[in-house]
């Protein structure tokens, strides 16, 4: 497989992850976390960094919504839960000084 290949498929691949987030407003962040080790915000930040690494200037916000497909903060208010003592406690346990 060539390169640009290669790229093509993975950036499909990531359009197709980030629309299934979007769609599952119903799997917190924690839960990614504790489960995958990583979350949308992590995603947003990767995506932020990869532009950075080409000279494009991304603020976290931006990539947020971006990943989020709207900004963090109305994402917040309609989907964000409180997470259980039980889900923090996993998440301290599994991410140490976090």
């Amino acid at each position: 497989m060539d390169e640009a290949t290669r790229t093509e498929l993975e950036a499909a691949a990531f359009r197709k992850l980030v629309e299934h987030l979007r769609a599952r407003t119903d799997v917190q962040n924690i839960d990614l976390m504790n489960l995958a080790g990583f979350c949308r915000n992590c995603l947003s930040r990767w995506y932020r960094e990869g532009a950075e690494a080409r000279g494009i200037p991304l603020a976290d916000p931006e990539a947020r919504e971006i990943v989020y497909g709207m900004p963090y903060k109305e994402w917040q208010a309609k989907h964000q839960t409180e997470a259980s003592a039980e889900q923090k406690a996993r998440f301290a346990a599994a991410n140490p000084g976090h």
